[in-house]
């Protein structure tokens, strides 16, 4: 009898031991890339310690066995959520301040990065936050392979050119001295609040989805000149 199946590949039932079976060459990026986008609407929602696989199904309109056979644990789900998420910013910010750009330039690209990457995904500044403070290891190992470095290594491959640009800036008497540190802590923390506490802003300041998106635009072009204008002696 004439096999009609020859040349047809068969579709692993999702509930049936041949998915564990199923070599990583037959993994469907299609429903991969479903499972993290679902993964990452959990996370972001309900954080990891709240977030349940069933739910991650549900979301992704996939049963468990195939969530278990794309990632084996929650743990592993989320760490590819954080790689994502967070590598979507780090590498950013990083080539900025490595750059031979000016201070003001270098002010004015972070600035825009940030709020242009983060409104897109207004969750990723409390998720990360939250990954950090339970998970600071995931950090860590974001950083060196984002950076092929440790964290230490990487932040020193930039702090002395912005300690001397800083330094020549207070020298001419353009601005106040200040440690890099700080100046970056500034900086950050001026960028990351109104995204980490947007629920908050947008109860006080009565605004719609449409009048904080203003209010960004508004932030985004105000805040490089703050930023600067602050330190002037």
């Amino acid at each position: 009898m004439k096999n009609t199946n020859r040349g047809k590949r068969s579709v692993p039932s999702a509930g049936t031991a041949k998915i564990a079976g199923r070599r990583p060459r037959d993994r469907d990026t299609t429903t991969e890339t479903r499972i993290l986008g679902a993964a990452r609407a959990v996370f972001v929602r309900s954080g990891t310690a709240g977030a349940r696989m069933q739910e991650i199904a549900e979301e992704a309109g996939v049963n468990q066995a195939l969530l278990h056979y794309y990632f084996r644990s929650k743990d592993q789900l989320a760490q590819a959520i954080f790689r994502e998420l967070a590598g979507r910013i780090v590498p950013s910010i990083t080539s900025i301040f490595a750059s031979n750009d000016d201070l003001s330039l270098k002010v004015e690209r972070f600035v825009h990065t940030y709020i242009d990457v983060v409104r897109q995904n207004p969750f990723i500044p409390g998720y990360i936050l939250a990954e950090i403070h339970f998970n600071p290891e995931r950090l860590a190992a974001l950083a060196e392979q984002v950076t092929g470095a440790n964290p230490a290594s990487a932040m020193q491959s930039f702090i002395p050119r912005l300690r001397a640009e800083l330094d020549q800036q207070a020298a001419i008497g353009a601005m106040r001295s200040i440690a890099p540190e700080q100046f970056l802590v500034n900086m950050i923390a001026l960028c990351v609040f109104p995204f980490a506490a947007r629920p908050v802003l947008r109860l006080a300041l009565g605004q719609d989805d449409a009048a904080f998106d203003r209010f960004l635009d508004e932030r985004r072009a105000e805040l490089p000149d703050f930023i600067l204008n602050a330190l002037r002696p």
